[in-house]
């Protein structure tokens, strides 16, 4: 039995990924197999997803290498969802607390959840984890919003 992806309109995935903020991030392994994670994401208005992963990661390192990735949303109910893909671009790792890298971290986190108890503590924590952002920039969308 064959399956037929059904394409949809990039902006109704976009409005399915802004919906929520939990999401599955698909990346490519070196011996070319897909690779899962779950992640919070941000979809902004200028039609980027932005993820925060610690350097680490697998999807950071195989983003780093194979700079593409897929993003799954769910939708309503099991059989509704959207998958945008596109090509993704890596942020500088944190390094220091008041660098680019941990500003950029800092938005995301506001777009998120808000503001942070302890900023401080934040800026601190995202050099620790060596963290990253993500940016996807979603160019094809698939799957079934009902």
């Amino acid at each position: 039995m064959c399956v037929k992806l059904v394409d949809m309109e990039l902006s109704r995935a976009f409005e399915a990924a802004r919906a929520t903020n939990q999401s599955v991030l698909t990346t490519i392994r070196k011996n070319g197999l897909p690779q899962l994670s779950n992640v919070l994401h941000h979809a902004d208005a200028e039609g980027v997803i932005r993820i925060s992963t610690p350097a680490n990661r697998a999807k950071h390192v195989n983003v780093t290498r194979r700079p593409w990735a897929a993003l799954k949303v769910d939708g309503r109910n099991f059989r509704s969802y959207a998958v945008l893909e596109g090509d993704v671009e890596v942020s500088k790792v944190a390094a220091t607390p008041d660098d680019e890298a941990v500003e950029e971290l800092i938005t995301l986190y506001r777009d998120l959840t808000g503001e942070h108890p302890d900023w401080d503590e934040y800026r601190t924590a995202m050099v620790t984890d060596r963290r990253v952002v993500l940016w996807l920039r979603p160019n094809r969308a698939y799957g079934r919003l009902r």
